[in-house]
């Protein structure tokens, strides 16, 4: 079921970064051959009556691609009436950064629409327990997430401060908790355990959160800002990677969005939306790195282009994606063995 959620949200978000780059294509009159999602082998094809477009799935549910006339150079020997290349530089560069701005614009309707239908998370201020940590005093006692707190060593906890009061109060003595669970009342023991970190006795239990759904307006301006919120994060993220703050073991590959979309998904359709409104914005802003084979390495020779009126050597600049196409690969590679790695060690 994880993996089945993870290829729609991946899909999806596949999806909007190609159609951005489509829709522009077409609005500019870009002759596009092929719409496909996915790389290798085709799994369904279909193209409309008097349709230049065929519409593609492909095996491996790991990107996209949009391809256009002109736009390789074995593409020159042909006669294109509506060529990628034969198009001017302000459409050209239109189309190429159009999947990321998608992305973006995309992301943000998630994030605002999660607010406006669904709400806000924060923390209740109840007696029922979250979540249960794992490998936690409270795990290990046998409490669940959903548990109502109803007293602590006979103390009476009618909200969250009594009872995260009662546990401090305590120190590392036992706690002697009654629940209530599915309507009948049962006895627990904790024993609480230390964290240094907090400097603080802890059994390993959280808040519960409800959804507060914001008005129209409200919703548009914190959408807007959590949107640049998470930007500005991957962004600093990214440089800090450059830097060396960072190293490729701090890197989510496939599997390793695959379990972190899991892990949304155990807490609902709202955790799913904002997730994958921040893997969009992830998404757009590391197509638009400089990188050869990703859209920013393009438009950085779009750009050379326009600075000194010719456009770059085609043989040239396909070379460089290629080198460039086959480093990710690499680090494709390595990410996703490093992925494999956590998971196996428990991380």
């Amino acid at each position: 079921m994880v993996i089945f959620i993870a290829i729609l949200v991946l899909g999806f978000l596949i999806l909007v970064h190609e159609l951005g780059h489509f829709m522009v294509a077409k609005m500019v009159g870009i002759q596009v051959d092929e719409f496909s999602i996915g790389f290798g082998p085709k799994l369904f094809g279909y193209q409309k009556r008097k349709d230049t477009t065929l519409y593609t799935i492909r095996l491996l549910p790991l990107g996209g691609y949009v391809r256009m006339a002109g736009e390789n150079p074995e593409d020159e020997d042909e006669d294109f009436v509506n060529g990628f290349n034969d198009k001017p530089l302000k459409h050209r560069f239109a189309v190429i950064s159009a999947g990321s701005i998608m992305n973006f614009l995309v992301a943000i309707l998630l994030i605002v629409i999660t607010y406006g239908v669904i709400g806000i998370p924060i923390a209740s201020n109840s007696n029922v327990i979250g979540e249960v940590v794992q490998g936690s005093p409270a795990m290990a006692a046998g409490l669940q997430s959903g548990d109502r707190i109803i007293s602590i060593n006979d103390v009476a906890t009618e909200n969250w401060e009594d009872v995260s009061g009662n546990i401090r109060k305590n120190g590392g003595q036992e706690l002697k908790l009654v629940v209530e669970r599915d309507n009948e009342r049962h006895l627990f023991f904790v024993k609480p355990k230390y964290d240094p970190q907090f400097e603080i006795y802890q059994i390993g239990i959280t808040q519960s959160i409800i959804w507060q759904r914001q008005g129209f307006f409200q919703a548009i301006r914190l959408g807007l800002n959590q949107s640049l919120q998470f930007s500005r994060l991957v962004i600093e993220s990214l440089a800090g990677l450059i830097a060396g703050k960072y190293s490729t073991n701090d890197v989510a590959g496939p599997v390793g969005i695959t379990v972190a979309i899991g892990e949304a998904a155990k807490g609902g359709i709202g955790y799913l939306m904002i997730f994958a409104a921040v893997l969009g914005i992830n998404l757009a802003i590391i197509n638009l790195l400089p990188i050869p084979a990703l859209d920013g390495s393009k438009l950085i020779f779009l750009t050379i282009e326009g600075l000194r009126g010719k456009p770059v050597d085609p043989e040239k600049e396909n070379f460089i994606h290629l080198i460039g196409f086959a480093l990710l690969m690499v680090f494709f590679i390595l990410i996703t063995y490093n992925d494999i790695a956590r998971i196996i060690n428990g991380g």
